[in-house]
């Protein structure tokens, strides 16, 4: 399948900034299961050149502005072709070791609630159906549900809660897997929803290291191992660690964040997938720029 993406995130100040700093995490990497054929990325129409790998082995930069600044548009597009692979990415080049992603976060601690939960699950199958038993058991103690959480809710919140969205499925399915001594790391990327649903926003799920297999993605919120659908960008410890976009700035006053995403199947073709961004591209939300 070939997925064609647009993303964009605007950044507006009240007041002038005086330095932005960024860490964007929007290029997307060649894995198994996914094929970068085409990807730039521009802040305020200028291309970001400035990619390196980290050392997860995926691509990051860091975009600085010193003078005055009123706003910021932050677009990342591409295509990318992508296979179904059941879920598994496989033994991936990584700078860091496994026990790497055995490391508790504040947002990812486990509480005496997702330790019962995790020490539960039955394991007589191995660790791979343990993990499918832990996704399962995600969705069904947590019913999704937007606008009950935030950011900055942490797994024991959502928990205890009994809702939430993709980041806490994914942030509680790894304080569980942590529990159960399984290296597990958030992933942030794209969905090509079901049905035509637009989702306009980015996705989360979750990648455990499984015996003789790798690293396997799990989405909790659609009860699924990634598939083709899906579009990887980054991972970390947690939603913090695998933002898209993480930055800081310099202003007075209120700031802004506006955010879409645009995903579509492309069409075989030069032709097509030139119509296609057209007609994308005309669909995003129109942002006033300062």
């Amino acid at each position: 399948m070939k997925l064609l993406v647009r993303h964009q995130t605007t950044y507006r100040y009240a007041a002038a900034a005086g330095r932005v700093a960024m860490r964007l995490k929007l290029m997307p990497i060649d894995t198994a299961s996914q094929k970068v054929l085409e990807w730039r990325v521009s802040v305020n129409g200028e291309p970001v050149e400035t990619f390196r790998p980290n050392s997860f082995g995926e691509m990051e930069a860091v975009w600085i502005r010193h003078d005055r600044l009123d706003d910021a548009s932050i677009v990342a597009e591409g295509l990318a072709e992508t296979v179904d692979t059941s879920g598994v990415l496989g033994n991936v080049s990584c700078g860091v070791p496994p026990a790497f992603f055995l490391r508790e976060t504040s947002l990812t601690r486990a509480s005496e609630a997702i330790r019962a939960m995790a020490l539960s699950l039955p394991d007589a199958d191995g660790p791979l159906a343990r993990l499918h038993a832990l996704s399962a058991a995600v969705s069904d103690a947590v019913a999704y549900r937007s606008g009950v959480t935030s950011s900055a809710t942490t797994a024991a919140e959502a928990f205890a809660l009994g809702a939430g969205v993709c980041q806490d499925h994914a942030q509680i399915f790894i304080a569980a897997a942590r529990i159960l001594g399984i290296p597990a790391r958030y992933v942030t990327g794209y969905l090509l929803a079901e049905g035509g649903v637009a989702l306009h926003e980015t996705h989360a799920w979750v990648e455990a290291l499984v015996p003789d297999l790798g690293w396997v993605g799990f989405d909790p919120s659609n009860r699924v191992c990634v598939t083709e659908r899906y579009l990887r960008l980054a991972s970390g410890l947690d939603a913090n660690a695998a933002a898209p976009i993480r930055g800081s700035v310099t202003a007075a006053g209120e700031m802004w964040i506006d955010a879409d995403v645009r995903i579509a199947q492309a069409e075989e073709g030069v032709e097509e997938r030139q119509l296609q961004r057209q007609q994308q591209q005309s669909l995003q939300t129109a942002i006033p720029q300062g």
